[in-house]
């Protein structure tokens, strides 16, 4: 091999050596270096809250051997915070190298999130469950009134609790699993509760929704004429409307009742531009109208042609009478004889009869 292919590969391993290198210390300086048991990088500690959380933690330390920190960032660095807390915990190398004894609670201000990350040694006392209900009852309904301090003091102190007292620890545990147990049935009933709501909302939708399309169709084959079809098409909306909430507000409820973590507030900024009201209408129309048009295909007996006014008297009596919607077509001389049939007069319910909240 010559000297200059030599040179040129040892430049090249030279390098992507730098580069690697480059890469891992700028993913080390992502996760900080932790100087004291409490670090309150985001700012929402005043001077003797962070000093009592310093105070109360290294005591704790000194009396158990168990570290438990604490580090409030901004924002997270374009990761999750399990990611994050992770590595941090990690790189930090917390707890004793013998026992794996400790625990670090992260806080992210901005991106609204926080995480008990434990260590192993302490996993079988601070359990997933032991964790998230003390983020879930502790921590977050304080959080929400920016009682940041609180959820977090709260939730050291009911740690410490819990890893000092093991009849504490054992109380809380069955209290989780009581709740699960009674939670789980409470859930399925509701959910089957709100199935109904749902599955009768879907069905009046269905049975409304494919009237609408047999309108348009009528007025594309000239059967229904196109002004009273107009009528018809936008008084059908309003237990369309009906049908929707009935489908959508439970649906929203099972949502929070499960608290699957959704968070709505991302979505406020849908009330402050409601436009978008206009183009879900518009999407609802041209599909409704696409519909209709694939109808007349599939059947393929009409004709395209339109009449403004004048409507066929046994089309819409035929199609449209034993629906309950009532005949805006104009048509000659009267009706005589009585029928012994019965039909709707074209009402919807407005969800009335009774219901229980909590």
């Amino acid at each position: 091999m010559d000297e200059p292919t030599t040179l040129n590969m040892f430049k090249n391993v030279l390098f992507y050596f730098l580069f690697l290198l480059g890469v891992s210390l700028t993913a080390q300086e992502q996760y900080l270096t932790l100087r004291e048991i409490a670090t309150d990088s985001a700012k929402i500690f005043t001077e003797p809250q962070l000093n009592g959380l310093r105070e109360k933690l290294t005591q704790f330390e000194q009396e158990t051997t168990n570290q438990l920190v604490i580090l409030t960032i901004e924002n997270l660095p374009n990761q999750t915070i399990e990611e994050y807390a992770n590595r941090t915990f990690n790189q930090n190398k917390l707890g004793q190298k013998d026992k794996d004894n400790g625990i670090l609670i992260v806080f992210a201000k901005l991106d609204r999130e926080v995480r008990i990350e434990v260590g192993r040694g302490l996993e079988p006392y601070i359990t997933d469950a032991v964790a998230s209900r003390i983020i879930r009852n502790t921590m977050i309904p304080n959080f929400k009134e920016e009682e940041y301090f609180t959820g977090i003091d709260l939730a050291t102190y009911q740690i410490i609790l819990l890893l000092t007292d093991s009849e504490a620890l054992e109380e809380f545990k069955q209290e989780i699993e009581e709740e699960g147990e009674m939670g789980l049935g409470i859930k399925i009933f509701v959910l089957f509760f709100l199935s109904i709501f749902v599955a009768a909302g879907g069905f009046v939708f269905y049975k409304t929704y494919r009237n609408i399309i047999e309108v348009f169709r009528g007025m594309f084959i000239g059967k229904l004429g196109v002004l009273p079809g107009v009528f018809m098409a936008v008084f059908s909306l309003i237990p369309i409307m009906f049908s929707l909430v009935f489908v959508i507000m439970p649906l929203v409820f099972a949502v929070l009742f499960l608290d699957i973590g959704l968070d709505f507030e991302q979505y406020r900024y849908l009330l402050d531009r409601p436009i978008w009201i206009v183009f879900v209408i518009g999407g609802f129309l041209v599909l409704t109208i696409l519909l209709a048009l694939l109808k007349i295909r599939i059947k393929g007996e009409e004709d395209f042609k339109l009449s403004w006014f004048k409507s066929d008297k046994k089309y819409m009596s035929k199609t449209f009478s034993s629906g309950g919607t009532h005949s805006f077509g104009s048509s000659s001389g009267s009706s005589s004889g009585s029928s012994s049939s019965f039909s709707g007069g074209g009402g919807s319910s407005g969800g009335g009869g009774a219901s229980g909240s909590w």
